[in-house]
């Protein structure tokens, strides 16, 4: 008698709830770039409202099967071929910056191509460094106990990809990775004291380099008070905050801003989310926030059930990489942080970021997926990231510890405590 299919094992809650939210963020981004670009578009641009969204389909599209690709089975491919691929983003961000490469856009150096297609390495770096980190601290868990250990060789090779970045400049996305490198190393198990240091040392380079560069310098100034140049430094901030406001709490309606029509520069990329606060009001931000959110939640839930130390490190790196994007972009629209030009995860439109992004998410429902079938078939995954032990080795290890005499390895001499017991029984 044929026996009937077995059914499909359901998929853990961090896999529905991490694939939900991504496909719900680029809903709300092809409705929103769409709205945001079609009166430029047809007023000045191309004639066509809907070229942004035909392009941002195309582009989403392609990272959608980048996704379900990687989700099936590319953890292990991407583990091997970490080392190229950070190699081969240093090098095109290097290319980026060459004359007659390179492609100029507003001051910055930071893309590669011709025409409508054009790539922008830097989106590559900062997922690359973050998959080099994740195998590197994997790989040499008790690296990372000594300050020495943490510098090299990842910090070394992060602060290396920083620079180049702001050679570019693209101050924005060197902050997104310093951010994820500090989550990466906290869920790594690294000492407070040694990151305390770290981040000492970084915020005050940061301000350094923030105050030497004119154009840095003006943008601080710019945050600080914007309404004080409210038509040259500060004219990007200002309008966002007045698309922000007006919106009240429920908007203006979808499709009716006002804001978003030759003031706004940037309404499609960078600053998308004033016209969602704009036409959407308090609600529609709330509900986007709330999404990233559920990707935080669900990733760090991947991270803590996976099987393995760099299964773990990975997934809380991309979680980590994705709402330090999100939270930089959403602190510079609503002016509590300098403008950096760094895009909404999954809403901007941007071919390299979405493609890029997309694909990480892959990996990280790569991570859920297999912790959700060891969960079911019975075994048990770490309960966090403390250096990829399970229990039963760290029994081991102690009753390792216990037969060699002690935590620091020293013999017990044999009949010592009944020598002691004896002693005091004859006094």
């Amino acid at each position: 008698m044929r026996q009937p299919p077995k059914a499909r094992p359901k998929p853990p809650i961090e896999y529905s709830i991490l694939y939900t939210a991504t496909l719900c963020l680029i809903a709300a981004g092809a409705v929103m770039v769409y709205s945001s670009s079609s009166a430029e578009s047809l007023l000045q641009g191309t004639g066509d409202p809907s070229y942004y969204l035909k392009r941002y389909v195309i582009y989403a599209a392609i990272g959608l099967v980048v996704m379900h690709l990687l989700s099936r089975g590319g953890l292990k491919a991407v583990k091997n071929v970490t080392p190229l691929l950070l190699v081969g983003s240093f090098v095109l961000c290097v290319a980026a910056m060459l004359p007659g490469v390179g492609v100029t856009v507003n001051g910055a150096t930071r893309w590669i191509g011709a025409g409508p297609v054009q790539f922008q390495p830097s989106e590559l770096l900062k997922v690359a460094l973050i998959l080099y980190g994740a195998h590197l601290l994997a790989a040499r868990p008790k690296r990372i106990q000594t300050l020495g250990g943490v510098c090299k060789p990842f910090l070394i090779v992060v602060g290396a990809a920083c620079l180049l970045l702001l050679k570019q400049p693209d101050m924005g996305t060197a902050l997104v990775i310093c951010f994820a490198t500090f989550c990466l190393l906290v869920a790594s198990g690294a000492r407070m004291r040694h990151l305390g240091i770290i981040v000492g040392a970084l915020v005050l380079l940061v301000t350094i380099l923030a105050l030497v560069e004119p154009y840095r310098r003006a943008r601080l100034l710019s945050f600080v008070d914007p309404w004080s140049d409210a038509q040259g430094d500060g004219f990007q901030s200002v309008q966002a905050m007045i698309a922000m406001g007006s919106g009240g709490f429920f908007g203006r309606g979808l499709g009716e801003s006002v804001q978003k029509v030759f003031y706004l520069p940037e309404a499609h990329t960078d600053m998308i989310l004033a016209v969602v606060g704009e036409e959407l009001g308090v609600l529609g931000v709330s509900a986007l926030a709330a999404l990233y959110g559920m990707i935080g939640y669900a990733g760090f839930r991947a991270a803590k059930a996976a099987r393995d130390r760099y299964a773990k490190l990975l997934a809380a790196g991309v979680t980590s990489l994705i709402l330090a994007q999100a939270v930089l972009n959403f602190f510079a629209v609503m002016g509590l942080a300098p403008l950096t030009g760094v895009p909404l995860p999954f809403v901007s439109y941007g071919n390299t970021n979405l493609i890029v992004l997309l694909g990480a998410m892959g990996l990280v429902l790569g991570v859920a997926k297999r912790s959700g079938a060891a969960a079911a078939s019975g075994s048990r995954g770490l309960k966090s990231i403390d250096g990829g032990r399970s229990r039963d080795e760290r029994s081991a290890q102690r009753t390792t510890r216990a037969d060699r005499g002690g935590r620091h390895g020293r013999p017990r001499r044999a009949g010592t405590r009944d020598s002691r017991r004896a002693a005091r029984g004859g006094r």
